[in-house]
């Protein structure tokens, strides 16, 4: 039963307390992700894994958001976050909570991730550690391999302080020379294209006398013994590696670019050489010398500096995930063919002629029966939006392909759009060239669409184009058909392996409408600004969106039960989460399923007592976002592309679609109370900002959400 209804007059729901921060709610967030590490129920190869990728997210982390708060402070900017905090407080928390994760991250590491390594054959060897006959071979490895691409910098007063690129791996090192006692301070660059574990032939693949499954010897290592081949004539004092990690935040003025290609190509070179130094990371055995002599030379404080016991930059131990060791790993997962498809199976590889292809069963005839909802990685993105798209691209009665692409990996659907132009089908292509991290990547995909013949369109300027979706225009009989492809990820195969994504294929004619008229907003001068279905960001998502938050309130005040779920990655928007407080004051019995940050605070009484939010971090990335409305048993629901954030709702196109398909609104539904049941990788946040992990009753089985809706498609 809902509790007593509160009215939102006697609070002040814009008061800092009832909001969480966004930077520090993210750094809860990646304690998650470490905690799978941590976690003895998953694999060895899967807790390498998960230790690798909370080292990639705090690289990211700090190359985007640390830096934007460090600009904050250099611009003087005095205004707080909505939680009433300052640029330089969230500063100072940041580095007062990571600290004792890193500590934490190290020590599992080397204390029990290494040794357990050890345990399985796998050895991350110390270049001390080996016989003098592996000794020798880095040697003569160092000297035909690594020492070729070496360029040692001096510093003194006629060499200034080499610029540091942008996530290096160096070497600093202390030398003096024999003949005036004169000492000297040097810097190596560790290069970053050749592997960071320097491994051995199979004859050499041996520790303590026994055969290693795989055996390696860190590359900053090989160097540091072998540094006299680099100084010859010196005496090496001391070395430490140190890692640099900068601003790689693009700054792009699109209104003042007359080609945003070209204008971020400009911005890709100065990435490269790196904006400020945000962070630097040394062990904690580096001498005050050196320390002194980097903090001196990259200007920074004791705020930037992080040491670390054991190896640096972590994330380099996704190498390890590679080994064939299925016993240390989850268990494999085939994505099933969605059972509506199973029929086109022999028709999956496109350059089959129409002619041929017997009954004439296809992809498109499947749609027309009937909406098809797919479910990645648990459904086979190649067999359903991968088929959809290069059948189009072949299919003689495709007349037009239009398209939108935030991501992408591998080459089939670029190259089966470039075949649709060749084909002479009409394609449009938008490439956001502004996907972070994925620049060049796009760039580099506009260009061969483009020289293919591909319409290739950048978005709208002040906005990126973030929504995911795909129209083709198709002639059949005397009627043209529009079908179209609206998801919640990213048009990859390779994160189609890794997210949970949905992506609902339909030919119903008002989502059509809706997709043509967004792409003529997207591509030429419309001012569409309704839409008929589709929930669309800058334009209809927000207030639609709230609206319905509204219609359950209603409900709730007329004695109606009011209800609300919502997926997502993350939840930020201060008016979206005002808006959720006064929903839990009237009644609405509220769930959120929030991956990463989140700024409301559940279970504040008079507040948010109706508010329950999880997070699931596990085997796959959960990606998707769904949101179910009650409304009065007459339930709406929706997927698409958009988070609760400031970003996606105000500064990005998004689309969201409602789903009307009975059967497939019963689908979500089921999924969504699956996810809430979860208590295996399931956390419950606390309104301090705490997460603990959700166990299961006495006497009850552990429910992994994940794993039951890998055996519930393997059944279907």
């Amino acid at each position: 039963m809902p509790r007593a209804k509160q009215t939102a007059s006697k609070f002040h729901l814009d008061d800092p307390q009832y909001y969480l921060n966004r930077e520090l709610s993210w750094l809860e967030f990646n304690r998650r992700v470490l905690h799978e590490a941590i976690d003895i129920r998953t694999p060895l190869l899967e807790r390498i894994k998960f230790t690798a990728i909370f080292s990639a997210n705090l690289d990211e982390f700090f190359m985007v958001r640390v830096a934007i708060l460090r600009e904050q402070v250099e611009a003087q900017v005095g205004t707080l976050t909505p939680d009433g905090r300052t640029p330089e407080q969230q500063l100072a928390e940041i580095s007062q909570q990571l600290r004792p994760m890193l500590v934490q991250q190290h020590q599992l590491f080397e204390q029990d991730l290494r040794p357990q390594l050890a345990k399985n054959s796998i050895h991350i060897l110390n270049y001390i550690d080996l016989s003098q006959d592996q000794q020798t071979y880095l040697h003569q490895y160092f000297e035909k391999r690594i020492f070729p691409v070496l360029t040692p910098l001096a510093v003194d007063p006629a060499h200034p302080f080499p610029q540091m690129s942008n996530l290096s791996l160096n070497l600093a090192v202390v030398i003096k020379d024999p003949d005036t006692g004169e000492q000297d301070f040097a810097r190596v660059k560790v290069p970053s294209n050749l592997s960071r574990f320097v491994t051995f032939p199979k004859e050499l693949q041996q520790y303590k006398g026994e055969s290693c499954l795989w055996l390696g010897v860190p590359l900053e290592q090989v160097i540091a013994h072998n540094l006299s081949l680099l100084f010859p004539g010196m005496e090496i004092q001391e070395y430490y590696p140190f890692r640099v990690t900068r601003d790689a935040d693009l700054d792009v003025q699109e209104y003042e670019a007359d080609d945003l290609l070209l204008a971020i190509e400009q911005e890709l070179r100065k990435r490269l050489r790196g904006g400020s130094v945000l962070r630097l990371q040394i062990p904690t055995s580096t001498s005050e010398f050196v320390r002194q002599k980097l903090m001196q030379g990259m200007s920074l404080t004791e705020l930037e500096v992080y040491e670390t016991e054991g190896l640096l930059g972590l994330k380099d131990l996704m190498t390890l995930t590679a080994i064939p060791c299925p016993s240390l790993k989850d268990s494999p997962w085939t994505p099933v063919i969605p059972a509506r498809l199973k029929g086109l199976a022999p028709q999956l590889d496109t350059r089959i002629d129409a002619d041929d292809r017997g009954d004439g069963l296809d992809i498109f005839s499947v749609i027309q029966q009937q909406d098809l909802l797919v479910h990645h990685p648990y459904e086979s993105f190649t067999a359903s939006v991968e088929t959809f798209i290069t059948h189009a691209a072949t299919d003689p009665d495709v007349l037009a392909i239009k398209m939108t692409l935030y991501r992408t990996s591998g080459d089939t659907l670029p190259k089966a759009l470039m075949q649709a132009a060749e084909n002479g089908k009409q394609v449009v292509v938008l490439v956001e060239l502004k996907a972070r991290f994925d620049e060049e990547n796009n760039i580099n995909w506009a260009r061969r669409l483009e020289d293919a013949g591909v319409h290739v369109v950048y978005g709208l300027v002040g906005f990126k184009t973030h929504t995911k979706v795909v129209l083709v225009v198709r002639q059949e009989a005397d009627q043209i058909r529009r079908y179209v492809h609206i998801g919640t990820g990213n048009y990859s195969p390779k994160t189609a392996k890794l997210y949970t994504d949905l992506g609902l294929l339909s030919c119903r004619e008002d989502l059509g409408a809706d997709l043509t008229d967004l792409f003529n907003y997207l591509t030429g001068f419309s001012k569409q600004r309704s839409y008929r279905k589709l929930l669309i960001s800058p334009m209809t998502m927000r207030d639609r969106i709230t609206a319905m938050i509204r219609r359950e309130i209603q409900h709730c005040q007329q004695g109606q039960p009011g209800r609300i779920i919502a997926k997502m990655n993350s939840l930020t928007d201060v008016e979206m989460i005002r808006t959720l407080y006064e929903a839990s004051q009237a009644g609405v019995q509220i769930d959120l399923i929030v991956r990463g940050m989140c700024c409301l605070r559940p279970g504040i009484s008079g507040i948010s007592d109706n508010i329950r939010v999880v997070s699931i971090v596990g085997r796959f990335l959960e990606h998707s976002r769904i949101f179910y409305f009650h409304n009065n048993e007459e339930t709406e629901l929706y997927l698409g592309s958009a988070d609760w954030m400031r970003r996606n709702l105000d500064r990005r196109v998004e689309a969201v679609t409602p789903i009307e398909d009975p059967s497939i609104k019963h689908t979500l539904t089921d999924t969504l109370h699956l996810l809430l049941s979860d208590t295996r990788q399931a956390w419950l946040l606390h309104a301090d900002g705490r997460y603990t992990q959700l166990r299961p009753q006495e006497n009850e089985a552990e429910c992994s959400a994940q794993q039951r809706l890998m055996e519930l498609t393997q059944h279907h």
